[in-house]
């Protein structure tokens, strides 16, 4: 049983778009296998946030740079002798293969999706709070009541152009998040504040602390400065407080 929560803040935006998309990909998953009319509603409805993330950024060629990215960085340590010799060169397979699938989709990724008429009517109509109702879209409504094996090979379908994109999302961010080795701190009266070696681009921090303690941490900063606040949640609706407390905790500073 895991018994720490761990809190994780990106240090720049293309990274932050990423565990945004890791996140809904994840509910996704979680719906897509749930058999109710409600699971497949907000399966959709999921979907469309994953779309939205597409049309406002050029995700495409940001994950492609990362993975060539990795794959450098994998290619220099290969002589080192203490590296797992087989189990990097199926890392740099897998990172070779989702690339070369990236770079041979055409166009931005997802757009066919659209050529759907009835996602195109849900995607238009689910800007209207509640504005997928039966007397809204009928033609969903009838959708949501087919069988399950017809409802899960159309969201199959609309979500297979970005299967790739999660495979790199998901290699990307486990490099990332593995990578370092956290170091043990104590945020002295709940507050801890460091200084970032700004010649090095880290990318992540992950905060960890036990289950026990009561208290979340709320972390903010940037390329340079870093400062983790351990507040307590308050009891009576009021806003969370800075425990007085000092409070150990792991602290990894991502980066690869």
């Amino acid at each position: 049983m895991n018994t720490t929560i761990t809190y994780e803040f990106p240090l720049n935006e293309r990274i932050r778009v990423f565990i945004r998309l890791e996140q809904l990909f994840q509910q996704f998953s979680h719906f897509l296998t749930g058999e109710t009319v409600a699971d497949k509603r907000a399966a959709l409805s999921v979907l469309l946030d994953i779309m939205t993330i597409f049309r406002r950024n050029d995700l495409k060629s940001e994950i492609l740079k990362e993975l060539d990215r990795h794959a450098n960085a994998l290619n220099k340590i290969a002589n080192n002798q203490s590296v797992d010799t087989q189990k990097l060169e199926e890392l740099l397979t897998k990172l070779n293969q989702t690339s070369k699938k990236l770079y041979a989709a055409n166009g931005k990724i997802g757009t066919h999706v659209m050529e759907s008429d009835l996602f195109q009517s849900i995607a238009q109509r689910s800007s209207i709070p509640g504005g997928t109702c039966s007397f809204d879209l009928p033609e969903f409504h009838y959708w949501l009541e087919q069988d399950e094996a017809i409802r899960l090979k159309d969201l199959e379908h609309w979500s297979s152009p970005f299967a790739d994109i999660r495979i790199a999302i998901d290699l990307i961010l486990n490099f990332i998040r593995n990578c370092s080795s956290p170091t043990q701190e104590i945020a002295e009266a709940g507050f801890f504040q460091f200084l970032l070696d700004t010649s090095q681009p880290h990318q992540l921090l992950k905060v960890s602390l036990d289950k026990s303690i009561h208290c979340f941490a709320e972390i903010s900063g940037g390329k340079h400065r870093c400062t983790i606040r351990f507040m307590v949640p308050s009891s009576d609706n009021k806003r969370p407080t800075q425990s007085p407390d000092d409070i150990p905790f792991s602290l990894t500073c991502c980066l690869f």
